[in-house]
């Protein structure tokens, strides 16, 4: 108890400098709690050993103040919803679900593997990103300082042997003047677009015109797409499973899903619930769920077995969003050497031509 105090209060004076939790260091505590609880440990006991494993920062305090409220009196849904920035309302929705029903290790381990195969998911779509951002960020650079510092090289050796110069070695030098000495543009253009980029998003009409265009992207936009729908389905079934109310349930899976047309979908799901119609309906006119997806949350409704078939519908999307992710990867790989090639290509041919026009003339 000593420590945990020690611990609290020696960490209070950098709070105003911490930083945020990771969904990474979210889901180790989330699995780790539901071991301990498997296990049939009191859930403070559990918190305060978790805390005490934790490295020093916002999660740690955070759990050793939750486990201080559970032990003065609060539930544990209700001291974790007085952290809204680390647990969301669909965490504390179902650790809330869990303990009216008196099943929280059951929900713990469920909260746990859906949020380990969201992550995984998380990873493999971040992880697709990485090689195509490595190579351009590369070849970027090389190119930036073949243009900055050997070609102006090769523009002082053209200019002393008194070359005419084509076209082409022309064009490529004066692009290597205009990049060192307006260097500086190319910042402050990218700078104001990704400010308007960023204003756009922040609206919702922005944000429902941004992701209409996303969805509309060749592969890319099939990843989105079925990743959305796999988190919507797999949130859904989860929370479902857990005893959260169907309505409820929608209302947190729309707020999470990240998509301004999933969400409208939702929407329209949640509304037609209400004038007691089905689920399928809405989602099927949406057109942005597929029909076999649409078929079997209707064949769950009505076997009365909606969450199994949701789970099912967002281990299937998890299997294509790999698949495309992959096919995604090996067709850009081609692509990034041939635009390269192209660029190395035009770079050689636009520097040897005078020296190919200068070794002509000296033959003649």
């Amino acid at each position: 108890m000593a420590n945990a105090g020690e611990a609290k209060k020696g960490k209070s004076l950098s709070l105003s400098f911490s930083k945020g939790v990771s969904s990474k260091e979210l889901t180790t505590f989330t699995t780790q709690l539901s071991t301990l609880q498997d296990a049939g440990l009191p859930i403070v006991r559990s918190l305060k050993i978790l805390a005490g494993q934790l490295k020093p920062g916002t999660l740690q305090r955070t759990i050793y103040t939750v486990a201080d409220d559970v032990e003065g009196g609060s539930t544990f849904s209700e001291a974790l919803s007085k952290h809204p920035k680390i647990f969301d309302r669909l965490f504390v929705n179902m650790i809330k679900a869990g303990e009216m029903g008196g099943v929280l290790d059951t929900i713990l381990r469920r909260l746990s593997d859906f949020m380990e195969k969201s992550e995984k998911l998380k990873k493999k779509i971040i992880g697709a990103a990485v090689y195509p951002i490595a190579v351009l960020t590369v070849a970027g650079g090389i190119l930036a300082i073949i243009m900055i510092l050997v070609v102006p090289q090769f523009k002082e050796i053209f200019r002393d042997m008194g070359v005419d110069l084509p076209f082409i070695t022309q064009l490529l030098i004066n692009m290597s003047d205009n990049m060192a000495s307006l260097w500086w543009v190319a910042l402050l253009v990218i700078f104001a677009v990704m400010t308007i980029f960023r204003l756009i998003a922040s609206n919702k009409r922005g944000k429902l015109m941004l992701d209409t265009i996303v969805l509309r992207l060749p592969v890319f936009g099939d990843i989105v797409r079925k990743s959305s729908i796999s988190r919507f389905t797999r949130t859904l079934g989860t929370l479902i499973t857990s005893g959260v109310a169907i309505l409820e349930a929608l209302q947190i899976v729309k707020n999470a899903i990240g998509n301004q047309i999933i969400a409208r979908a939702i929407q329209a799901v949640q509304d037609s619930i209400r004038e007691g119609e089905s689920i399928a309906e809405p989602l099927a006119n949406s057109g942005e769920f597929d029909d076999i997806v649409v078929n079997m949350i209707d064949v769950g409704e009505e076997t009365g077995e909606l969450d199994k078939m949701l789970i099912k519908v967002a281990d299937n999307y998890d299997e294509e969003v790999d698949v495309l992710v992959t096919s995604m990867v090996s067709l850009m790989e081609p692509a990034l050497i041939i635009g390269m090639g192209l660029v190395i290509g035009f770079i050689v041919i636009a520097l040897f031509l005078p020296l190919i026009k200068l070794v002509q003339d000296m033959g003649q």
